[in-house]
């Protein structure tokens, strides 16, 4: 018996620091850095359009060519005439420029364009909550608001890891869910499994 565990030494030994380095890097990468209340808080500049937003057009004296439109899934609007614009990242002021540009050139002399957005693209809540799913973005919508909306914890959340992807970013913030976050369209929140 003495000799059998000389022998298998090594490969316990091996096997242990394997199940070791698979432990901690699982660790590892739900690390994520901290939001502080001061990123949270700060304002985010002027709002930038992304798929599936919804925005109205109206072009001055033109109806045919006013209306309301979806940023497609090519990240265009797709409007009369002048085919599709894109319109992705834009503010509503930059569409509106550009359209006027795109009008001016050889349809309309002195076109006036005004585009407001009427419809934001969703967020999404994923993890331990009771209704993970996207849900219509509405103005000053907090973190725990819309964790609610989602149906609240479920009873295997770790109730004090919860991490946020702010729209257009590709970094998971851990924030602290006491901090009044307010949730913006195409942001992603994600609640953390407890473990016993």
């Amino acid at each position: 018996m003495v000799n059998l565990l000389r022998i298998l030494r090594p490969f316990l030994l091996m096997l242990a620091a394997s199940a070791t380095m698979l432990v901690t890097s699982g660790c590892a990468q739900d690390r994520a850095p901290a939001l502080s209340a001061e990123a949270a808080a700060a304002p985010r500049g002027p709002y930038r359009l992304g798929l599936g937003d919804k925005v109205r057009i109206n072009v001055y004296g033109q109806p045919g060519l006013s209306g309301e439109f979806q940023v497609s899934g090519a990240g265009t609007v797709n409007m009369p005439l002048i085919g599709e614009v894109p319109a992705v990242d834009l503010t509503a002021k930059e569409l509106e420029t550009t359209l006027v540009q795109r009008y001016a050139d050889g349809f309309l002399q002195n076109p006036s364009i005004v585009v407001e957005v009427y419809d934001f693209r969703p967020y999404y809540v994923l993890g331990e909550v009771e209704r993970p799913g996207s849900y219509p973005a509405r103005e000053g919508t907090t973190l725990l608001g819309a964790i609610a909306t989602a149906g609240g914890f479920s009873y295997r959340a770790n109730t004090k890891r919860i991490f946020i992807q702010r729209a257009g970013e590709s970094v998971e913030y851990e924030v602290n869910p006491q901090t009044a976050i307010t949730v913006n369209p195409g942001d992603v929140i994600r609640v953390a499994e407890r473990y016993f």
